[in-house]
């Protein structure tokens, strides 16, 4: 039997090293949050084969006094935390103390640093099996460069696992990016193999900001994004988020921030699916850049070696606020707003080439009270495009009888369509000054497209996407107004759960009464289904039951009963709008274009399709060359 022993430091650190370091890209989130924290206000990067060879990072931070040197490169050594309560509440990205120590033990490291605005300075490096510090004079202005070269040289089986120069660049560049996004004040130069890559100029107004985010996520998000400023009971949630049109194929642009730390956190991205839920066509993923901030107390950072998971305190409101500010942001978004900011956003920057959309195109959300997310109202979101808002009093929106759509919900499947589409309306005259955002209709195409010109030039509507929105929204909106219609049943459903679901359906029973649902405890692991929703007569209740109860487990909240009667309601929306082939008179056209404009979510249909697009002018004349 092998003698225990205490391992050497060098071999602790390397073992630590395999939690921190997985590649050059952990390297370098390190140094730049170490940077980040020290007050750096800008940053030098300069990386040789993918970072492989070598990785500097030079700041102009505050410093590290010569005494303090040999310790930096320290295990458990931080000036981050000092006792319990600072870990309880941590305000800076590092904390651990570390990284240094874990990277010096895999790499030659060397850290040149001043405290001063002279040139003098002291450099560290740690060398030998105990990794001993030798402490020399160098010159070096204020902050701090770390040099960190030949990553693995001492641990080749480690280094068989990296991958070519250019995909480990490639992680590099993203954690790059992502630490820029995380904050605008600033400058980043980033430089590969002597070749400058990138230069972004710290800046914090909201044009500056927008710069900063274009030219990390591409000009073409920030055309299609919603910028939302939304505070309420101690949260603070802000950034842009693309329109549901502008989706991905792959969650590759989806950065959020926990008071300033890049996160990937389940509770987050389950707000978020849920947020674009009723907008996004089926396996898209919505983009966004955003930003939560709340007490650091209420959050733990300290669960994984990579700090990338967080833990929330009180996470079903952290969840609630989230998809509620999200929720309500894209809500709100009317065809107005689209094309304004389509409209900012032609010109190009001249100096930089990228789009600045005259980036105080949208209005931040804000000042929403707490009970404004529980109703329809507004929440004062628009573009600062100028554009007016059509009416007439000619105009009587389509109404929606709710005596019908409970009917409806009791026959299920029985339609008597709330929205009718032969009610006439007489065409206002066109002002110059005074054109709808989605014009004035002058044709019908394949009885399948509305043909409308506005100021902009052409827009095409598929008028069956746009009227099964219409007519959805009214449903829902009457359904909620007339409360939910529910149904005792004969014989109590009898389903098998776990004691801790049991626990949970007893502990929520009021919210699973506001849905319709009457649960009753018969046993430690059974419980009983005495009443449901009419609307849900013929759904797969207990799969409904078990399923809402998974949620309320890990996340402390669900939506899934509401999603499934919205389903219900999409499916008979669809059933009860305009179908293709249908012939209708240009005052109709019109009343559908008004309905759009004033109906949440209109851009997109029940599925997530779009409904309506612009042709320009500028792009029928290019289309067509004229002027060349």
């Amino acid at each position: 039997m092998r003698k225990i022993k205490l391992l050497s430091p060098r071999l602790a650190n390397q073992i630590a090293a395999g939690e921190v370091v997985e590649r050059p890209s952990s390297v370098i989130k390190e140094l730049l949050e170490n940077s980040l924290d020290a007050g750096a206000t800008r940053l030098e990067i300069d990386i040789e084969e993918g970072g492989i060879k070598l990785m500097r990072v030079r700041d102009n931070g505050g410093g590290i006094d010569k005494d303090d040197l040999p310790l930096a490169l320290s295990r458990h050594a931080t000036s981050k935390i000092y006792e319990l309560d600072d870990l309880e509440a941590v305000a800076t990205l590092g904390f651990r103390g570390e990284a240094l120590a874990s990277i010096s033990s895999v790499a030659r490291l060397a850290l040149i640093s001043s405290t001063n605005e002279e040139s003098a300075g002291w450099q560290v490096v740690a060398e030998g099996r105990d990794m001993e510090t030798q402490l020399s004079p160098a010159p070096h202005p204020r902050g701090t460069t770390v040099e960190v070269r030949d990553l693995f040289f001492n641990t080749p089986a480690r280094r068989k696992f990296l991958r070519t120069d250019k995909t480990e660049y490639t992680h590099l560049e993203d954690v790059v990016k992502r630490l820029a996004l995380s904050r605008f004040d600033v400058a980043f130069n980033l430089r590969h193999n002597g070749r400058a890559i990138y230069s972004w100029r710290a800046g914090d107004s909201q044009l500056e900001q927008e710069r900063r985010v274009a030219q990390v996520c591409g000009p073409a998000f920030m055309e299609n994004a919603v910028h939302l400023d939304i505070e309420r009971n101690g949260f603070r949630l802000w950034g842009w988020v693309a329109l549901p049109t502008f989706s991905r194929s792959q969650a590759d642009l989806q950065h959020f921030y926990v008071n300033g730390r890049a996160i990937r956190d389940k509770l987050v991205s389950h707000a978020v699916r849920q947020a674009y839920q009723d907008v996004l066509y089926h396996g898209r993923h919505p983009a966004f850049v955003l930003y939560l901030e709340l007490d650091p107390s209420t959050v733990d950072v300290n669960v994984h070696p990579t700090k990338h998971e967080v833990r929330f305190r009180d996470n079903r409101n952290v969840h609630d606020f989230i998809y509620s500010s999200l929720h309500h942001a894209l809500a709100k978004v009317r065809p107005e707003d689209t094309l304004a900011k389509r409209e900012l956003g032609e010109g190009a920057d001249e100096v930089s080439g990228i789009n600045p959309f005259a980036l105080s195109s949208t209005k931040p959300i804000q000042g929403i009270a707490a009970g404004e997310f529980k109703g329809q109202e507004s929440m004062g979101f628009r573009a600062a495009s100028g554009a007016s808002h059509y009416s007439s009093s000619n105009y009587q929106p389509a109404q929606i009888n709710p005596g019908a759509v409970r009917e409806q919900m009791a026959t299920y499947g029985e339609l008597h369509r709330p929205a009718n589409p032969t009610t006439t309306y007489a065409l206002p005259e066109p002002a110059s000054d005074d054109i709808p955002p989605l014009g004035y209709a002058i044709a019908q195409l394949k009885g399948i497209y509305i043909l409308a010109e506005n100021a902009q030039g052409l827009i095409v509507v598929d008028m069956h996407a746009a009227h099964e929105r219409v007519t959805y929204e009214r449903m829902k909106e009457s359904f909620h107004c007339g409360g939910l219609q529910t149904q005792p049943l004969l014989v109590p459903e009898s389903i098998a759960v776990s004691e801790k679901e049991a626990d949970f359906a007893e502990n929520f029973s009021e919210v699973f009464k506001a849905l319709g649902f009457e649960l009753q405890r018969a046993g430690p692991e059974t419980l009983l289904i005495r009443q449901l929703p009419v609307i849900l007569n013929r759904a797969k209740v207990e799969q409904l039951v078990r399923d809402v109860l998974s949620d309320l487990i890990e996340h402390g909240s669900s939506e899934r009963i509401q999603h499934h009667i919205n389903e219900i309601l999409g499916t008979m929306a669809c059933h009860g709008s305009v179908r293709a082939n249908r012939k209708l008179t240009i005052p109709e056209m019109n009343a559908l274009l008004r309905d759009m404009e004033a109906t949440e979510r209109s851009g997109q249909c029940n599925h997530g399709r779009p409904t309506w697009l612009l042709q320009s002018l500028d792009d029928l004349d290019k289309m067509f060359m004229r002027g060349q």
